[in-house]
């Protein structure tokens, strides 16, 4: 016997690649916009004379944007392709990061960010389907960390570039530069960006209103990959999304005693970690499946062990080789979460891609949303005791264990048995 080539899987190749990358470009320059408000929180908080639960709600509400948005988008990338959603992104987060350059209240400022999250929202679902349209299905969990390693970089420009900019030039000039990139990629994206190769069109959608969409959620949902994905994705991501879109800074700053400036370099640290994890995690995910679990379930362990031994530290401030591992180990969060999306995606079929991957992930964006909006309140009841308001980390890390720990086996039966069905319609026996 002998296996032949899964029909229809595109060839990749660096048209791939070039293809590929501008679609990533637009992923970049949305995370350098929704990670901004992480070094300027304490300059908002002044600018905009808020306490830390208002100041929460800036991050909450674009992560709300984001998350309620993510099922709408996966459907809207199944049924128009990368190309459009992808520009439409780009215009939305421009003009959201310009309207909170020159917002001069607080409402303003909250709208300008909302605006910012539904753009940033069709940015990511479209670079996972963009991928899986032009790679081959065995670079899956390779192209999508390489997309989450993108994702960082954008991040690292924020810690960067961002921060002296802001306290360089000023927070109207700041922001309103930063934008001239938005302009730049939408660009990019309308002259340069294609939905699949030649010879590789997808099969046409029948639109069928609301039945057609709900039977897309619903056959998504039944299938316990996509659940299984979205819990990995909620119980790995949102301690260092947290910690990098708006609560590190502060946390190091005044409950640690530490300078902005090395603050800063701790946050750095954070990305620089997660890109060195996210290049050795798709290299093993993509060679060894059963990997997947154990490394997901290996981040939230180390994280937890490190959150509870720097807030537990008998002293006034953790001492700075602590703080040093607990940002080398934040690090891993971001790679971890991406590995959600490999237990999704060979558990629904290539006209759901777009569906079950916005189900995967509104996981760790409404885990993110919603210890923002705890530790920003507790931080408000407890006249800012850190240590207390960062414990809610381990609520939602043993709600999301739980429920993986429940769909593991159940996904992975599904996932054999499509595996099994899979190679009996490729194989064939010479007669």
């Amino acid at each position: 016997m002998s296996a032949v080539a899964i029909p229809g899987d595109p060839p990749g190749g660096r048209r791939a690649l070039a293809v590929w990358g501008t679609g990533v470009s637009v992923y970049f320059v949305a995370v350098i916009f929704r990670t901004s408000l992480g070094v300027a929180g304490l300059d908002a908080a002044d600018r905009f004379h808020v306490n830390a639960s208002a100041l929460s709600t800036f991050s909450i509400l674009q992560l709300l944007v984001y998350a309620g948005m993510q099922i709408p988008v996966g459907l809207l990338v199944d049924r128009l392709g990368t190309k459009k959603v992808l520009a439409l992104g780009a215009v939305l987060f421009t003009a959201g990061q310009l309207g909170f350059a020159f917002s001069p209240t607080y409402g303003t400022a909250l709208a300008s960010r909302a605006l910012l999250g539904c753009g940033d929202a069709l940015t990511f679902i479209s670079v996972l389907r963009l991928g899986s349209r032009w790679f081959p299905a065995r670079r899956g969990p390779l192209v999508a960390q390489f997309a989450g390693l993108v994702g960082m970089a954008g991040n690292l420009v924020s810690t960067l570039v961002l921060a002296r900019l802001l306290h360089g030039i000023g927070w109207m000039a700041a922001f309103a530069g930063s934008a001239a990139a938005g302009a730049v990629v939408l660009v990019l994206v309308l002259l340069f960006l294609k939905d699949h190769p030649e010879g590789h069109e997808p099969e046409p959608l029948p639109h069928q209103g609301a039945a057609y969409v709900r039977r897309q959620i619903a056959a998504s949902w039944r299938e316990p990959g996509t659940r299984l994905g979205l819990w990995v994705h909620f119980t790995t991501q949102f301690p260092a999304m947290v910690f990098l879109l708006l609560w590190g800074l502060p946390f190091l700053v005044e409950a640690q005693g530490l300078s902005r400036a090395v603050a800063g370099e701790l946050l750095t640290l954070v990305v620089l970690s997660n890109m060195l994890v996210g290049l050795v995690y798709g290299q093993i995910v993509a060679r060894h499946h059963g990997a997947r679990l154990p490394l997901a379930l290996g981040a939230v362990g180390t994280t937890a062990a490190l959150w509870a031994a720097t807030l537990a530290y008998p002293g006034p401030h953790a001492p700075m080789w602590l703080l040093i591992v607990l940002c080398t180990v934040l690090g891993a969060c971001g790679p971890a979460s991406m590995i959600g999306f490999d237990f999704a995606r060979p558990a629904n079929p290539p006209e759901r891609q777009g569906t079950a991957s916005g189900i995967t992930n509104m996981g760790g964006f409404v885990a993110s949303m919603t210890t923002l909006f705890a530790i920003g309140v507790l931080l408000d009841a407890t006249g800012d005791d850190y240590s207390l308001a960062f414990s809610v980390v381990f609520v939602l890390q043993a709600v999301g264990v739980s429920q993986i720990l429940r769909l593991r086996r159940q996904a992975a039966r599904r996932e054999r048995e499509r595996l099994v069905a899979s190679r009996v319609e490729t194989v064939h026996v010479p007669v």
